[in-house]
C-alpha cells in the first residue's frame, strides 16, 4: 500500500458494454476508514451481486465524499466521434472524477487501475492545472479506495440501464455478446436505426452487425 493515508481511488464501469453509458467514478477515504470500509463489504465490485452493489453504494454515499461522472451514449457517441480512442476518453473522465474530487477533500495521492499509456490521466490532469500524485496499477481494486470507486461506478451503470430500458421499453442487456446483437435487432425493427445512438456506443463491432442487413 502506498504510504499516504489520504488517498483517492478511481475506476469505471461499463466500458465493455454496447448498451449503456460509461461511468467514471472516484472515491476519497483516509487510512482509518478501512475498518469501516470492509465491514460495508467493499471489494472489487466485479465480484459482489448486484443486489450487494446498490446496498453498499447507498452506504458510501451517504457517509463518504465521492465524484461519479456517468456518460451517457449520445454524449459518449458525441465525445468518441471526436476524440477516436477510447483511453483518451477515459483519461479524460478519470481526470474529472479525481479533480472534482480533489478540491472538496485532503487527498495526498490519487489511485488508478491502470489502462493504456500511464501519461494518459496524468495530461488530462495536467491540463486541470491538478497537482495531485498520481499512481496507476493493474489491478488497482486491490486499494480499497479503488475498490469502493469500481462500486460506485459499477451501481450508477446499474442504475443508468434500468433507467434507459424503462424510458425506452426495451429490456437492454449487458455486456457485447451475441445476446446484445440479438437484443439490439430486436430494438431497430420496432424503433429504427437511430435508437441505438441513444442507448449504444457506436464505435463497438456490435453496430455493424445489428444494423447490416447483409449479414442477415
Amino acid at each position: 500500500m502506498p504510504q499516504s493515508k489520504k488517498v483517492i481511488g478511481v475506476d469505471e464501469s461499463g466500458k465493455g458494454d454496447f448498451f449503456g453509458p460509461l461511468v467514471i467514478a472516484s472515491f476519497y477515504a483516509e487510512d482509518d476508514d478501512r475498518i469501516i470500509l470492509k465491514s460495508l463489504g467493499v471489494k472489487d465490485g466485479k465480484s459482489i451481486s448486484e443486489k450487494k452493489i446498490l446496498q453498499i453504494d447507498e452506504d458510501l454515499r451517504a457517509d463518504f465524499k465521492y465524484s461519479v461522472r456517468v456518460i451517457y451514449p449520445e454524449e459518449y457517441n458525441r465525445l468518441y466521434k471526436k476524440i477516436k480512442n477510447l483511453n483518451i476518453l477515459l483519461a479524460e473522465g478519470h481526470a474529472h472524477v479525481i479533480d472534482d474530487l480533489s478540491q472538496r477533500c485532503d487527498a495526498e495521492l490519487a489511485i488508478s487501475d491502470k489502462f493504456g499509456k500511464s501519461e494518459l490521466i496524468e495530461d488530462a490532469l495536467e491540463k486541470r492545472k491538478n497537482k495531485i500524485e498520481l499512481r496507476q496499477f493493474v489491478k488497482g481494486e486491490s486499494y480499497i479506495q479503488v475498490a469502493a470507486a469500481s462500486i460506485l461506478a459499477r451501481a450508477a451503470f446499474i442504475n443508468a440501464m434500468y433507467e434507459l430500458s424503462e424510458k425506452i421499453g426495451f429490456d437492454l442487456p449487458r455486456g457485447a455478446a451475441p445476446l446484445v446483437d440479438k437484443a439490439g435487432r430486436e430494438l431497430v425493427a420496432e424503433r429504427g436505426d437511430d435508437i441505438l445512438e441513444k442507448v449504444g456506443k457506436l464505435h463497438f463491432k456490435n453496430y455493424k452487425r445489428i444494423t447490416d442487413l447483409t449479414l442477415f
